[in-house]
């Protein structure tokens, strides 16, 4: 069962899978914000080398450009609600932006889940039941707008407080995730990656796979891309975007661009409505 529409360029969606399938669950990177809310299900999910497994009603946010990707470890029903937006949601609002700092203010795959004792998640159930269940168009838009505000707030009080726990100690997984983030754009390859981390590579692909629900170059061109598609959003032309990409070839960006996106990269000079289709 799936319940979905876009208002704008928000998307909010409902989703039961009776028996899920792993295999059509991968990892997927946003160009906006998400938050996730899981209902039931055996599942843990993969952020950026962190590994959080799920209990009901535990919260995830994603933020722009954060990969992210639903393990499957039984064949429970898997019920989740999730919506997307982009960080100028509320811009009108809060010209600051303070209610998304807990997704712009933290490190990639860190503090990503929110469970019952940092947030009122019956409440947070009640409000995307309420946001899936408008049927007017008006409506809808109303209770998406008003409702995402209140789940902002709710998450930013929370992130507040849980921010002054204090350091967390970071894991190979993490620290590999890591560092291909800080050297996303330059001249890597995995052989390259595996010797800074003096691991073979077929090591450091075990590794990388099991953090991140990705083999490492894969990871690397969704997120390239991911970038490029927001610098043609900002004027850049096709070919700044892919040099500035990391990309060295334009053949091979137009091609890999197609094939992510379903859509060239002059066409993604015109601000697209609605997300990137994805199975959470």
């Amino acid at each position: 069962m799936l319940d979905e529409y876009s208002c704008g360029d928000i998307y909010i969606r409902h989703a039961v899978d009776d028996a899920p399938d792993a295999g059509s669950f991968t990892m997927h990177i946003h160009d906006g914000c998400e938050i996730y809310f899981f209902v039931s299900g055996n599942v843990e999910y993969l952020v950026e080398g962190s590994r959080y497994p799920l209990h009901e009603n535990s919260l995830m946010i994603m933020r722009p450009a954060e990969a992210h990707t639903p393990k499957i470890t039984a064949g429970s029903t898997y019920e989740r609600y999730a919506v997307n937006f982009p960080l100028s949601f509320a811009d009108a609002l809060d010209p600051e932006r303070r209610l998304t700092r807990a997704f712009t203010e933290r490190p990639l795959g860190s503090n990503n889940m929110l469970s019952s004792s940092d947030i009122d998640t019956a409440l947070i159930k009640r409000l995307f039941s309420e946001m899936c269940s408008c049927d007017d168009d008006y409506g809808k838009r109303l209770t998406l707008c008003t409702h995402l505000i209140m789940l902002l707030d709710m998450i930013d009080r929370a992130w507040s407080e849980r921010r002054r726990s204090g350091h967390k100690t970071q894991s190979t997984a993490e620290r590999l995730v890591m560092y291909v983030n800080e050297h996303l754009t330059e001249d890597i390859s995995v052989a390259k990656l595996a010797e800074h981390f003096y691991l073979s590579t077929s090591q450091f692909d075990r590794v990388f796979k099991q953090a991140t629900g990705a083999a490492p170059w894969e990871y690397v061109i969704k997120k390239r891309l991911t970038m490029a598609k927001e610098l043609l959003r900002n004027g850049a032309s096709a070919q700044q975007a892919a040099e500035s990409c990391g990309f060295r070839d334009y053949s091979v960006f137009y091609r890999a661009y197609i094939r992510y996106f379903g859509s060239s990269p002059k066409h993604s000079q015109i601000k697209q409505i609605g997300p990137d289709t994805v199975t959470e």
